[in-house]
């Protein structure tokens, strides 16, 4: 079933503004379009690209961090409510990766998720306690990964934040971080 011109702009900007992290080829595969209609399509409602998208996301989330400064966050945190749940990007570039095969390095996804648990954490000072992780597939250059955070246990001192990463839906990391807070 082909759709009209203005059917796919009305579900092009439905679909952004329930997912505005989609990147344009994704959108073109969803709607077996050329890439260069989904630009056209953007440009003419005034979407703007994915890079502005982000930021515009995160600049409305990020007044909220309150146990770490926004320069410490590993990654560009696009979603954030205190004590509850948290979402950041990571654009895995060259020098995240090992030089001789491109994978990346183990300790920038961990420090991803951690800064993640840091950040979801609604108390001036929020330090890790324990870690436990668990690495479920290499990640390599000029690939996305996705922290997704969620408190899983508050108590007045210790917070459990469970954090899991992923490249397009696919698992690449998970970790259970035992916070503590002031």
């Amino acid at each position: 079933m082909k759709r009209t011109k203005k059917d796919r702009q009305r579900l092009l900007q439905e679909t952004i503004e329930k997912n505005p992290f989609i990147t344009d080829e994704t959108l073109a595969k969803e709607f077996s379009v050329s890439v260069q209609t989904i630009r056209l399509d953007r440009m003419e409602l005034s979407i703007p690209e994915l890079r502005e998208r982000i930021k515009d996301v995160a600049q409305k989330q990020l007044d909220d961090v309150k146990a770490l400064s926004i320069e410490e966050v590993i990654g560009e945190i696009i979603d954030l409510e205190l004590d509850k749940s948290a979402i950041s990007i990571l654009d895995i570039k060259e020098e995240h990766v090992f030089s001789r095969n491109k994978i990346a390095r183990g300790h920038h996804l961990f420090a991803q998720a951690n800064s993640l648990a840091v950040a979801i954490i609604n108390d001036e000072l929020a330090l890790t306690a324990k870690a436990t992780i668990r690495f479920t597939r290499q990640v390599t250059v000029n690939e996305r990964v996705i922290a997704k955070a969620k408190v899983v246990k508050l108590d007045k001192d210790r917070t459990v934040v469970e954090v899991n990463s992923f490249v397009e839906n696919e698992p690449v990391f998970s970790g259970e971080f035992v916070m503590f807070r002031s």
